[in-house]
């Protein structure tokens, strides 16, 4: 494997779509002008974690990527700055919806779709509502710089993710997450458990480990609850190593 220069970003996120894309656009040509590679934006970065609650408004967010307008203006940044962006998305797919990832290669080209194959459901994690399993298996792509595995969120909590992806030729592997408080346990610090699960996947299967995660407060619309994500974002080396959080 030739050396790839990565970058994790992590930011809070609004209702103001537009404002999202604009400050992930940002991070993007930020992290290429300091010479990343591959760049990964943390999961569903175009709008609030609406799985903080249920209500059936928000399966309106859901789009193909067909017509997904940060899809498109995400394929020309790839294009511009030759670097890979893996673009995680709200999918819809007929009368189904995907908490999906698409993997755009330098120079903006589509090389494949992954839909999220572990689903939480817990008190302001209620995914179920909104994602079913994704059916593509897990995948990786080869890249301009390198064959790249991503799970989404969830998925980093099963060794059976890194390990397939590993088996597969990954060179690196990738989670964008939405990890925060937890309604039921407000006691709770997860931000160490959740990056050593990551690290521990690292150094068992001999891959970098990079992990985009959201800060901020968010809440919820339509119930008393909110969530306090705590980024952290990371990248560990091959034996499990931080390199930068």
């Amino acid at each position: 494997m030739s050396k790839i220069t990565v970058a994790a970003t992590q930011m809070h996120c609004t209702w103001n779509q537009q404002e999202n894309v604009d400050r992930a656009e940002k991070l993007i040509r930020q992290a290429a002008a300091q010479g990343a590679q591959v760049i990964l934006i943390q999961e569903l970065f175009e709008t609030p974690y609406f799985c903080i609650e249920i209500h059936e408004s928000y399966h309106d967010l859901a789009t193909t990527l067909e017509e997904n307008e940060a899809f498109k203006r995400f394929q020309a940044l790839a294009k511009e700055l030759d670097v890979v962006l893996p673009f995680s998305w709200y999918e819809r797919a007929g009368q189904v919806r995907f908490n999906s990832l698409a993997m755009i290669d330098a120079g903006g080209e589509l090389l494949g779709v992954y839909r999220k194959t572990h689903i939480p459901d817990s008190d302001g994690y209620l995914e179920k509502y909104y994602f079913s399993p994704g059916d593509t298996g897990f995948k990786v792509w080869h890249t301009k710089f390198g064959c790249v595995g991503v799970g989404i969120c969830w998925d980093q909590w099963f060794p059976e993710t890194a390990r397939a992806m590993a088996l597969m030729g990954a060179d690196i592997l990738l989670f964008p997450t939405a990890i925060g408080s937890e309604p039921s346990q407000p006691e709770m610090d997860s931000m160490p458990h959740w990056t050593n699960a990551m690290r521990g996947h690292a150094a068992a299967n001999q891959v970098p480990v990079i992990a985009s995660n959201r800060i901020g407060t968010e809440t919820a619309q339509h119930r008393d609850l909110e969530l306090t994500f705590f980024g952290s974002s990371f990248i560990c080396d091959e034996r499990g190593e931080l390199i930068e959080q």
